[in-house]
């Protein structure tokens, strides 16, 4: 059986697990919130821990609390942020106070007690942890902190990898022609290298708006405290704590143009969110494409062999599925959906602060990192090692009455539309129709029917 202690907070006593490193206000969350189920993001709490290691320093520094519970508060920090367990002492729901007060204080008791039992007196989660801080601008910070470390340090480099795999296959690939589609019907011939060319711009494009977006997200609330004020904190604390912050992080981390908007908003969480939106959709486009060429191998397209990767089928012995570009289409939906809770959650900032904090730290983070991890997937498991069926695709090239087109401008469209339908119907090459149909030689209808001339080459 669990044996408990005491705890007491500013609303009187309550029993806490004995062997629990935080105290009252995590407890109280705890009983309140039982939603569920799921803590918050390992990666927002790590920033949250190395939010409190840095304001520890510049509250060292400032002199606002004794040097040696400073030095303690940080190191317990670091103690956690090296525990592989950490996330058992932050149990706190994503559902709760809408401000996220209470994994903040969840933050502050855990250090607190690792504090005291280091440097031998007692350490307060609220005097000397929160020093100078408020969840209402530590929280915001969060999700931004956690969000700009996320995005340098897993997607963007995901995603730079992706398009440099999609431009490798692409060149090794410039050679082979294929059947152009729109509307998913046959349309003129292009390259499989100009195919492959329009995912790779879609992740550059990608890439580029997310880095637009970096400065924004590396600008923080911290110092803002209760409504934007400032009250409370030293008034050096945000220039040494921002310092020290991105000393530790590796990243050019800002002051918010305006702790208001900071604090009262989350405008550029939702800028952001939009654009993993936009890169969740590219990604969509890329995993169909996939699924589409891949199609039959029978009755379907034909047009490319994804790596055979698990058994399709507990019925049908020998069926292969393509489960990388499902599971990338799955992400993206799931991103789809995070951006929309997050747009509804960006409405919530009622006056001086936004209600949704906890919501926004969950979605953001869980966009960034399975957007990261299917893009690596997506490159190493799909489009790096898919084959091409040049004999399907040649196939499907001479059959295509759609090259027709390239004869408007000799014979007008409606008599080529007229060799387009007779082709069709007879099931025939259109040059042969052609040949029949118009004063053209075969050589004059081979050189203006060329798959690979009407690709631009």
């Amino acid at each position: 059986m669990t044996s408990f202690r005491t705890e007491r907070d500013s609303m009187g006593e309550l029993q806490v697990p004995e062997n629990a490193l935080y105290g009252a206000q995590t407890q109280r969350a705890i009983n309140n919130f039982p939603v569920s189920g799921q803590p918050l993001p390992e990666a927002f709490i790590r920033a949250l821990l190395l939010i409190k290691a840095a304001a520890a320093r510049a509250n060292r520094e400032l002199e606002v609390i004794p040097s040696p519970v400073a030095v303690a508060i940080e190191q317990s920090a670091n103690q956690l942020l090296a525990d592989e367990n950490m996330l058992s002492h932050f149990p706190v729901d994503i559902f709760q106070t809408g401000s996220g007060t209470s994994s903040n204080m969840n933050a502050n008791e855990v250090l607190a007690t690792l504090a005291s039992q280091r440097c031998g007196q007692p350490v307060s989660p609220n005097d000397h942890v929160n020093a100078g801080q408020s969840s209402n601008d530590t929280i915001p910070s969060a999700i931004h902190l956690s969000a700009a470390m996320l995005l340098s340090e897993a997607l963007l480099p995901a995603l730079e990898h992706l398009q440099e795999v999609i431009g490798n296959k692409a060149d090794s690939l410039k050679d082979v022609v294929k059947t152009g589609r729109t509307h998913l019907m046959d349309a003129m011939p292009l390259r499989m290298d100009q195919a492959l060319g329009g995912w790779r711009s879609q992740i550059q494009q990608n890439i580029r708006a997310l880095l637009a977006l970096q400065p924004a997200l590396q600008s923080l609330a911290q110092g803002g405290t209760a409504v934007g004020t400032g009250v409370n904190a030293h008034p050096s604390f945000v220039l040494v704590f921002l310092r020290e912050l991105s000393t530790m992080t590796d990243l050019p981390l800002t002051q918010a143009d305006s702790f208001f908007a900071h604090i009262g908003s989350q405008d550029i969480a939702v800028s952001v969110s939009g654009q993993l939106k936009t890169t969740a959709v590219s990604i969509m486009k890329i995993a169909n494409d996939l699924r589409w060429m891949n199609s039959g191998p029978l009755a379907g397209l034909g047009e490319i062999e994804l790596e055979a990767l698990q058994p399709g089928s507990s019925i049908m012995p020998g069926k292969v599925n393509p489960v990388i570009p499902e599971a990338a289409a799955m992400v993206a939906a799931q991103v789809i959906g995070n951006d929309t809770a997050i747009t509804v959650a960006g409405q919530s900032g009622n006056f001086e602060l936004n209600v949704m904090l906890p919501l926004v730290a969950k979605n953001l983070c869980d966009s960034i990192s399975l957007l990261a991890s299917v893009s690596r997937l997506l490159a190493d498991k799909a489009i790096a090692t898919f084959r091409v069926n040049e004999e399907q695709l040649n196939a499907a090239l001479g059959r295509n009455p759609i090259l027709v087109t390239a004869l408007n401008p000799v014979i007008g469209y409606l008599k080529a539309a007229e060799i387009a339908k007779q082709a069709y119907k007879e099931k025939r090459p259109v040059i042969d129709v052609a040949l029949e149909n118009t004063d053209l030689s075969r050589e004059e209808l081979e050189k203006l029917l060329d798959p690979r001339h009407l690709t631009g080459e």
